[in-house]
């Protein structure tokens, strides 16, 4: 009878496989079926809580329920083999085996409580479903302790980490059990949820480490039954045999962390950097001349060719680094904007600079295990900045458009920047080594590494950028930028520890390549979670193949980065085309196409994995084992996945209770504003989300469109400033179309609950695509409907006739009352003015007196005009702030009554309806009442 043998490790790996898919597909499919259903507890439903406890996933719905428990049922075949293996593992006939029998009895026991709360679940009966699941964490603390104690080497590294991340979560799970139950705080039981899904997967993790326990092991099923025996590996002196390049296990920590951090110094200069240069062409509305200073990009490297400039520098690398921090991120100081710019561009210059020096050296040195590690420590800095601009409201504290009045923490990060380049080690040059790689082509390396560099920089640094390629407005149906940063952030981590211990996979496998090819697609083709997950697989791809082509530079050496960085440049500009093609020579080739952008950053990506698979048919290097390196990696990911859940919390569970003006609720008034906010530089290149922020409030408006807002692309420093303000300001928001939309933006904020809501481009067969929001808001309990629009730009005539044919539509098309907050290009009363104000739109102008307006507009209809402002900008933007103010219907209004200009005296107006008085005269803050010097009041009453 034939014998078949298998490798232990499968046994390990088919537990979690199973567990893993029976609980994640329990959540995936429970979110997409029942979202609504799943999320509602005993005292809240969505949106005051937003994600599913483990019992409500896996119990409370079909078919979710039947998938999860039949994926369990097959799960409990590995899980006693588990079982056994370790035990088997463990036993030693030699020494006393008291902790091993109690463990493995401990074990079993655990296994019997789990079934017992995974199939009664707490529908079925909650006093036993709670009985076996306490019963099941109780007896989980001698398991993990047993299991930790009897394990060796790696796996008992990585058990005592996940054994006490387990533990350590009970405690915020406790805690937020408690203000869930006790004091009954909405949120909290979302919240909750994070950490029981947390120890579903770090329980999990505990028993995956068994895949390292269990390589050793090979169970034999054949005539003689079941046996399972210790493999023997063989060694051999062939000469003609590849050898292996080991990553030592003297791998530090220390000089890890200080890569890492000068890793963020240098993504925190270079995003600065294309945010810098984006202020010029806003000005001149085309092409400036300024964007040439993104050639530091290219010319930085070339330096490293001249052989005295590139062994100093490597010798002492502290100079270069400190000449990046000091310009990059002290440019802050310098106001003028064009040597604001100068100043950043020198930072990048020296950034790029030091990055490639460093890994020329590394690679002339054939210094694999430092070049390895260099490596991941620049992606993990990457993943540092990405965090800290979550807990900043996607901005970065260092950027050179921050400073101290809008939440800029300069000096802190020159200080840690300055430390961190003068503990960077050196690097002194060795002999050449006769083992250096070789094979492989010039070409892929130059492709491989400028387009996945380009790939970070454009998707990976910020958590927001592929949420909103995912958004599609309310109900929320997807992720928001809170609830989608921590399983963003976990992709990127898991790609980072991914590529440590699985390069050949990654390289010998098409599978994984065809994984990132659909993740690609996805984020071209969906929406939401669809599309989200497969921008986290995207993030997960990125970050595990970044390490390899780093290493197609390795035959190369320095030639080759100035042409990546080239590469890097034009893939940047060609992302910049696609949504700026109406001013930019040559637009219409690339006009709209993100699937081109995407398409190319895959190909890239590829081609570079390829290469890399080409140098290693060539070299003798065929592996790398981890030693330290991926154990050390994990801490340091485990603190800055740490750091991000503190911002969440930060971010998250301050007084989020949204709700109008109080004065306005009495009168059941509204304030609606319209303002063109120009990217969120103001005219000093400071960012203004503050000082937007601020005016906003001091207007009181309960509802603004802002138009001009989509910043989450590289010229806009891949931030979006909504975030900041909807926040500080207690409001809901609708990003509006996304990033891979190539509009400028269009966003809606509003303290009334936004029920519905709907996202249009508009025809624009010539010029640039024209935004629009239509969303239905909840105001005192009354339906009305909000459109936010910008219409295309002023030399595109047929454009903008087509567009305002079809926002008439749109309006026209409702039924309920309409605000219109538009910026719509046109003379009052003349030309499209009249198509948006028609019979057939039924809306009105709140003012048609006022004759001198150009863009902004106001319109309504079925509601009752109270006053209209203009209120100046300062030095925020290139545009005014438009108030409006309006009230329900509480009667009958004949038309002509509610659409006329019956002008009348503030005084004959209540308190409570009249406008902020804070602008009136000289206003505050620069901004003031002006054109009409005051708000105009309209007659309440017939």
């Amino acid at each position: 009878m034939s014998t078949i043998t298998i490798n232990g490790k499968y046994i390990a790996i088919a537990h979690g496989l199973f567990a893993y898919s029976a609980f994640l597909s329990a959540l995936v499919i429970g979110c997409y079926l029942h979202y609504h259903k799943i999320v509602k507890n005993s005292s809240f439903g969505y949106p005051d809580e937003w994600f599913p406890s483990v019992s409500a996933a896996i119990g409370d719905r079909y078919p979710e329920r039947s998938i999860f428990q039949i994926l369990i049922a097959v799960t409990s075949g590995p899980r006693f083999l588990l079982l056994l293996l370790n035990f088997l593992k463990c036993y030693n006939p030699q020494k006393s085996n008291k902790l091993c029998y109690f463990t493995i009895i401990s074990g079993v026991i655990r296994t019997f409580t789990c079934g017992g709360w995974v199939y009664i679940t707490s529908t079925d009966d909650h006093d036993w479903h709670d009985i076996f699941m306490i019963s099941y964490i109780v007896l989980t603390i001698p398991w993990t302790i047993g299991i930790s104690k009897l394990s060796s080497g790696r796996a008992k590294t990585g058990r005592i980490l996940t054994g006490s991340s387990f533990f350590l979560t009970l405690i915020p799970l406790v805690y937020w059990f408690i203000q869930h139950k006790v004091h009954v705080r909405p949120g909290a039981y979302s919240i909750y949820a994070y950490f029981e899904w947390a120890l579903i997967l770090l329980d999990v993790g505990f028993d995956c480490w068994s895949i390292l326990d269990f390589q050793d092991l090979e169970i034999s099923i054949g005539g003689s039954g079941l046996n399972v025996t210790k493999k023997v590996t063989k060694s051999s002196n062939k000469s003609d045999k590849p050898q292996k390049l080991v990553v030592e296990d003297d791998f530090s920590l220390f000089e890890f962390v200080i890569n890492v951090v000068n890793s963020f110094i240098l993504w925190s200069i270079l995003t600065s950097l294309f945010l810098c240069v984006w202020y010029f062409p806003l000005w001149h509305m085309g092409i400036s001349g300024y964007e040439a200073s993104i050639v530091v990009l290219f010319l930085a490297p070339l330096f490293i060719l001249v052989p005295f400039l590139h062994k100093g520098m490597a010798k002492f690398p502290f100079i270069t680094r400190t000449l990046s921090v000091i310009s990059g991120i002290g440019a802050y100081k310098v106001h003028e904007p064009e040597y604001k710019l100068l100043a950043v561009s020198i930072g990048s210059f020296f950034s790029i600079l030091s990055f490639t020096n460093e890994l020329s050296a590394l690679v002339k040195n054939n210094d694999h295990k430092r070049l390895y590690s260099y490596s991941v420590a620049f992606m993990t800095g990457l993943l540092l900045s990405s965090i800290i601009k979550f807990g900043y409201y996607s901005n970065n504290p260092i950027w050179a458009v921050m400073h101290k009045p809008n939440g800029g923490h300069n000096e802190i990060g020159i200080f840690i920047g300055l430390v961190s380049s003068f503990l960077t080690p050196a690097t002194t040059f060795k002999p050449k080594n006769q083992n250096q790689l070789q094979g492989g082509s010039m070409v892929l390396s130059i492709l491989g590494f400028g387009g996945i560099f380009f790939c970070l920089f454009a998707y990976l640094t910020d958590s927001s950028i592929l949420i909103f390629w995912n958004w599609s407005g309310f109900p929320v149906t997807g992720p928001t930028p809170i609830t989608g940063a921590l399983p963003h952030f976990a992709s990127i981590a898991f790609g980072i520890l991914f590529s440590i211990s699985n390069k050949r996979w990654i390289i010998s496998t098409i599978g994984f390549q065809i994984v990132g090819l659909l993740a690609a697609v996805s984020l071209v083709l969906f929406e939401d979670w669809n599309g989200f997950i497969g921008s986290c697989v995207w993030s997960f791809y990125l970050s595990s193949i970044f390490p390899l082509v780093v290493f197609t530079t390795v035959p190369f050496h320095s030639v080759i980065f100035s042409l990546s960085f080239f590469v890097c440049i034009i893939l940047c500009l060609a992302s910049v085309w696609i949504v700026a093609y109406a001013f930019v020579p040559g637009g219409f080739l690339l006009r709209e196409r993100t699937d081109i952008m995407v398409g190319l950053s895959y190909l890239f990506s590829v081609l570079g994995v390829w290469n890399y698979k080409l140098i290693l048919k060539k070299s003798k290097v065929v592996k790398f084992d981890i030693g330290k390196i991926w154990s050390k990696t994990l801490i340091v990911l485990t603190i800055l996945l740490s750091l991000s859940t503190a911002f969440l919390f930060s971010r998250h569970f301050e007084n989020r209770e949204i709700k109008p003006f109080e004065h306005h609720k009495r009168s059941k008034s509204f304030n609606a504003g319209i303002w063109c906010v120009h990217f969120g530089i103001d005219n000093d290149m400071w960012s203004s989300h503050d000082r937007m922020r601020d005016l906003i409030n001091d207007a009181e408006l309960d509802i603004i469109g802002l138009l001009e807002t989509d910043t989450e692309r590289l010229i806009g420093g891949n931030r979006d400033f909504t975030q900041k303000i909807a926040e500080d300001l207690k409001m809901y928001v609708d990003y509006g179309p996304g990033p891979n939309k190539h509009t400028w933006g269009a966003a809606l904020l509003s303290k009334f609950p936004i029920i519905k809501s709907q996202h249009f481009l508009l025809p624009s067969p010539v010029g640039e695509l024209a935004p629009a929001i239509l969303a239905t808001l909840d105001i005192y309990g009354e339906f009305v409907d909000v459109v936010v629009f910008h219409s295309g730009q002023e030399e595109d005539v047929e454009d903008r006739r087509l567009q305002s044919l079809a926002l008439q539509d749109i309006m026209g098309s409702s039924s309920r009352p309409m605000v219109l907050l538009s910026y719509l290009v046109t003379k009052p009363l003349e030309g499209n003015y009249f198509t948006y104000s028609s019979e057939k739109s039924r809306m009105h102008d709140i003012d048609s007196t006022d004759w001198d307006r150009w863009c902004e507009y106001i319109m309504f209809r079925d509601l009752k005009k109270v006053a209209y402002a203009r209120i100046s900008r300062s030095t925020i933007t290139d545009t005014e702030l438009q108030v409006g103010k309006f009230k329900l219907l509480d009667g009958n209004y004949e038309d002509d009554f509610l659409y006329d200009n019956n002008f009348i005296d503030e005084k004959d107006v209540p308190e409570d309806l009249r406008m902020p008085g804070k602008f009136k005269g000289r206003g505050i803050r620069g901004h003031k009442y002006h054109v009409f010097k005051k708000p105009r009041y309209f007659q309440l009453s017939p």
